[in-house]
């Protein structure tokens, strides 16, 4: 129950198992394509989707460099540990980062970005959907709204909200959005997912710097054109993950995306009750916590290490731990993959109940 990777439900898992296939060849493509068609139904998108070997911050730094030349200035508000990322990205990039804090486990004051975004001289905005060190699930209608009334194009980190709560590409207006197969798609790692919408792709084109030719989004783009009919993309794949993750897909959209959304939402609601019911205080409450992590605070006279080792030898339970300036503050307890369902739920909340009773 840790916030990734996630646990994968064992028809997932014996995906990996099999031959590995080449990633070449009518049968393969095809299989693909269906891949990248099912991706667009999640991130509910019109735009080109790209299927990238590698973790999510490959994906992040592939988007920033490419949309980007080194001294434009990026408009980037952050509250928690994968914001802060973000922008460290955004500087290896050669980028001007106009950093705007808020509290770590507080939501971003609308007011307080739109009044700072107004005076800067911003080439982009970027900012992180679900900030997973904390739980909390940041305002992005509204961020993306106010992205398009300055006339910026949107980077997006929903590296952990992809699949898990309403993420309508197209329809707020992001483009560049990137996730992974590994959080909320209950996938193995080893790949990332980038949607990049036409607006983005013309920029990318404007941008007169190139930095190094695979995380240049460029390089993707004219594969995918002139390679499309046996190898849309300029390396090897890791093909057994995408047979993983064409699995998982499969099952969610079968389930349907507002019901699987529906699934995060009462495991978690169910846990936080639990807890609550303990004596258990939430770092984050409602109705600012997403549906994909609940942040927990220590019990009254214990450590949040005892409690996390507690899980882990009497039970056999993995929960993540506080992330920077907040370790030893709180745990993590993930509703992504097979830990949203009532069997993990319940095995958790009696290893909690036990732990303050022992």
């Amino acid at each position: 129950m840790i916030p990734g990777p996630v646990d994968v439900e064992p028809e997932v898992l014996e995906a990996m198992g099999q031959p590995v296939p080449p990633h070449y060849g009518p049968d393969w493509i095809e299989l693909y394509n269906s891949v990248l068609s099912d991706l667009k139904s999640v991130f509910q998108t019109e735009n080109d989707v790209l299927i990238m070997p590698g973790p999510g911050s490959a994906a992040l730094d592939a988007a920033m460099g490419s949309l980007l030349a080194p001294g434009t200035r990026v408009f980037m508000p952050t509250n928690g540990f994968f914001g802060e990322r973000m922008a460290v990205i955004a500087e290896a990039n050669g980028l001007e980062v106009e950093r705007v804090t808020f509290q770590w486990g507080k939501p971003l004051d609308l007011a307080m970005v739109e009044t700072r975004l107004r005076s800067v001289n911003a080439d982009a905005l970027a900012v992180v959907h679900h900030e997973t060190s904390t739980g909390v699930l940041n305002p992005l209608p509204e961020i993306a709204a106010l992205a398009r009334d300055c006339g910026l194009p949107l980077i997006v980190d929903a590296v952990s909200s992809l699949g898990g709560v309403e993420l309508p590409v197209d329809e707020w207006g992001i483009d560049l959005c990137v996730s992974v197969g590994n959080k909320c798609l209950a996938a193995p790692p080893g790949v990332a997912l980038l949607s990049v919408s036409e607006r983005a792709w013309e920029r990318i084109e404007m941008n007169a710097a190139r930095r190094g030719w695979y995380l240049d989004l460029r390089t993707w783009r004219q594969y995918a054109r002139d390679w499309a009919g046996w190898h849309p993309y300029p390396t090897t794949l890791p093909t057994n993950n995408i047979l993983a993750l064409e699995v998982s897909l499969r099952r969610m959209l079968q389930e349907g995306l507002a019901a699987y959304q529906a699934r995060h939402r009462r495991s978690a609601q169910t846990v936080r009750d639990g807890l609550r019911r303990l004596g258990f205080p939430l770092f984050v409450e409602e109705p600012l916590a997403a549906p994909i992590i609940t942040a927990v605070a220590p019990y009254p006279g214990r450590t949040p290490e005892e409690f996390a080792q507690f899980l882990k030898d009497q039970h056999g339970i993995l929960i993540g731990g506080g992330m920077g300036p907040l370790w030893g503050k709180m745990c993590r307890v993930s509703h992504m993959g097979r830990a949203n369902s009532h069997e993990y739920v319940t095995a958790f909340l009696a290893a909690s109940e036990e732990f303050i009773r022992c």
